[in-house]
């Protein structure tokens, strides 16, 4: 490709200044990238300055509790990411002495670390020839030699893998991937690309064939499932209770109030015979709908309802596996989005 030396070029007079780009520290580089992944900058540099106060090392990271960890990652979703970070922290420190390995195959065999954050930490770390593909970069790809091969197929990835590799030997390897992702975030955009600003614009095969808007091709689409969440908010006095999800599920070590999920969006007589079944101490109790919501996962629709139970003063109901808190102490707790949303509307 003609044009790498045009990109360096755009790239150092149009950066943005962010933290992970000024430090050569694998730990602060690997931080942003777990950070990162499905996550916007502008919503992702707050958490990313949070975890480095709190854990400035690697070592500090590996010595923290799951808990901890997930509350300050509340709101970013996808936890996974998190507790596969929690793990690969461990995993460095005992195995590796602290010391992000240089060695691909070994980084790639850590939690939560494939290909392109490997590689990011090789090159942003190390200056180790290796291309960064992510979503960006795919992109500016697609459009700019028009390859309709759908992105999300393993020999469509050689391909471009193959065009990077030729590309980043040409330049220095930090500045390039950063380059070329910075690129498909402020200029080749996926809708209004600012193509009069892009270095490549003058030799873009999709803006000479009119396919900016065709490019890049995906032949997968996520077939959504919907789910029908009922929380009980079941409040004695000043408290209620809330616990900890520990099935092989969506927010897994994470606490939410006591559930009953229906098979359709439930209304109050069925929710009551299903709410006795599960609870029979709460039968002859009112039972009154809060607020109803839905929230989008990637690959999931959860239909929430929440429902209201006052329990007499003098009683001593606690649901099976829960905790009893109050609005201060259940703070201290990592709680799923809606979850939290709906305690802060009360």
């Amino acid at each position: 490709m003609q044009n790498v030396s045009d990109i360096i070029k755009w790239y150092k007079k149009n950066f943005r200044d962010l933290p992970w780009r000024t430090t050569n520290d694998a730990y602060k580089i690997w931080l942003a990238e777990v950070i990162l992944q499905q996550t916007q900058i502008v919503q992702g540099l707050d958490y990313y300055y949070k975890f480095v106060a709190e854990y400035p090392d690697i070592a500090s990271l590996a010595n923290a509790d799951e808990e901890t960890v997930l509350k300050l990652w509340q709101g970013l979703g996808y936890y996974s990411r998190a507790r596969n970070m929690l793990k690969t922290a461990r995993l460095i420190v005992d195995e590796y002495h602290g010391i992000f390995p240089s060695n691909k195959q070994i980084l790639m065999s850590l939690p939560g670390i494939g290909d392109y954050t490997s590689s990011a930490i090789l090159s942003f770390s190390f200056n180790l020839p290796y291309p960064a593909l992510d979503g960006n970069v795919f992109r500016v790809l697609s459009r700019y030699f028009n390859i309709e091969e759908p992105i999300d197929k393993p020999q469509t990835r050689k391909i471009f893998q193959d065009i990077l590799q030729a590309m980043i030997e040409q330049a220095d390897p930090r500045i390039f991937n950063n380059a070329m992702m910075e690129l498909g975030a402020i200029v080749c955009k996926p809708n209004q690309p600012d193509c009069e600003n892009c270095p490549l614009s003058v030799d873009c095969q999709a803006r000479i064939l009119n396919k900016i808007n065709l490019l890049p091709v995906k032949s997968k689409k996520i077939q959504k499932r919907t789910r029908f969440f009922n929380y009980l908010f079941i409040k004695h006095k000043e408290e209620f209770f809330i616990r900890k999800r520990i099935e092989k599920d969506i927010w897994v070590n994470l606490f939410e109030l006591p559930l009953i999920e229906t098979d359709a969006k439930a209304g109050a007589q069925t929710l009551s015979i299903k709410v006795y079944e599960k609870y029979p101490e709460l039968t002859n109790l009112n039972m009154i709908k809060q607020v109803s919501l839905k929230h989008i996962l990637t690959h999931q629709v959860l239909e929430i309802q929440f429902w209201r139970i006052d329990l007499p003063d003098e009683s001593i109901f606690t649901p099976e596996a829960c905790l009893r808190v109050d609005a201060d102490s259940c703070t201290k707790y990592a709680l799923p989005v809606p979850i939290n949303k709906f305690l802060l509307s009360l």
